[in-house]
């Protein structure tokens, strides 16, 4: 890839956004009722390539057993509210309510308080109860600590979610989590990432990863280029781990390894571009905290938005666009891409041509840069 001078001593490569990129229609189009949308990884089949973030705005147990039933994949946050307290909704409806400029400090405040294992187990098993396929997601920094909690209380896929997540930690001051050793003697499938580039990719791939997930400071309530000036514009990076997933996939004599876009997927046009450039699935988290049934109440935060030291995120307003279930399927009442976001990934797949996503991965892309309005 051609390199940019940025000065005499210093050159990077060009990265692109989803606005910087368009889908070019082909010679064939199809009917959109015909169009699959469906996903599978490992054992488990979703009617949608949709994974609802792991984030207290977006996923209550509740919202996770509604999303599984409308045929995605929920995950829980195990490091939320919904484990360090019994009953977290008071607290909820107060974050929502919260001043602009009381939010990141009272938040610390809230998430000091402890994990409860007990919690952690009744909030898995009452999805499960519901027939809903259960996943929750831990930080590297407290896999090793609660790993054999969630696994014993029946997890089907265990998330390992990050701002970043590398094969190889480097710590003087404790023993890193060893990926390759603990997806090894897991029972259950592994997602783990944010990665944003090919080697991480490959690095995390061979650990036996299920799905890499790709995304770095590019969500809704990020601020990660402001306090630490890193970013990895989305585009660019799915196509970066898609390259990975395919060398992988010789170099291991043929293990399939699920790319899922994680943060700036905010509309439908977004999902769209995110599965051109090669995802198998996306995780959504500030399009689904619009939803009427979020426990956000109209407002999207994540864990960097409450983070003991540096925050590196805040709390921001998406607002409430409908329910749920319009909010995947529609109808739409406004041409902002914020609804019906299955039925505008059925329709840019059959415009295009392609029965399913994974046949859409190889749909022609232009760069396009687009302002939005």
């Amino acid at each position: 890839m051609t390199e940019i001078e940025i000065g005499r001593g210093k050159r990077g490569r060009r990265a692109y956004s989803f606005d910087d990129i368009a889908i070019v229609p082909s010679r064939r189009t199809r009917d959109p009722e015909e169009v699959s949308a469906s996903w599978q990884i490992d054992a488990y089949h979703f009617d949608l390539p949709v994974i609802a973030a792991p984030m207290d705005s977006v996923m209550s147990p509740a919202t996770a057993i509604a999303f599984g039933r409308l045929g995605g994949l929920p995950v829980l946050d195990l490091e939320g509210l919904w484990t360090r307290y019994a009953d977290p909704e008071a607290l909820l409806r107060e974050i929502a309510e919260l001043p602009p400029e009381r939010a990141t400090a009272r938040m610390q405040e809230i998430y000091r308080a402890d994990i409860q294992p007990e919690l952690v187990v009744e909030r898995l098993r009452e999805i499960r109860a519901a027939g809903i396929t259960v996943a929750g997601a831990l930080s590297p920094q407290r896999t090793q600590q609660f790993w054999k909690t969630v696994v014993d209380a029946g997890v089907d896929l265990f998330v390992i979610r990050g701002t970043t997540v590398s094969a190889e930690h480097v710590s003087g001051q404790t023993e890193p989590l060893n990926l390759k050793r603990f997806i090894y003697e897991l029972d259950v499938p592994v997602i783990v990432g944010g990665v944003a580039s090919y080697t991480p990719a490959l690095h995390l791939m061979r650990t036996g990863a299920a799905g890499v997930l790709v995304g770095f400071g590019g969500g809704a309530a990020h601020t990660t280029r402001r306090t630490l000036g890193i970013h990895a514009p989305i585009a660019s990076a799915i196509a970066d781990v898609a390259a990975a997933r395919r060398d992988y996939l010789d170099e291991s004599g043929g293990r399939y390894v699920h790319v899922i876009a994680d943060g700036g997927v905010g509309t439908s046009g977004d999902i769209v571009k995110a599965v051109a450039c090669g995802a198998d699935a996306v995780m959504l988290g500030a399009a689904l905290a619009r939803a009427a049934e979020a426990p956000g109440r109209g407002f999207h935060w994540g864990p960097e938005a409450h983070h003991s030291t540096l925050p590196r995120g805040e709390r921001v307003e998406v607002g409430t666009v409908g329910s749920l279930e319009e909010i995947l399927f529609g109808p739409s009442r406004t041409a902002d891409g914020t609804t019906n976001l299955v039925g505008a990934l059925k329709r840019a797949m059959a415009t295009t041509g392609y029965l399913d996503v994974k046949e859409f991965q190889r749909v022609e892309v232009i760069v396009a840069p687009h302002q939005r309005s």
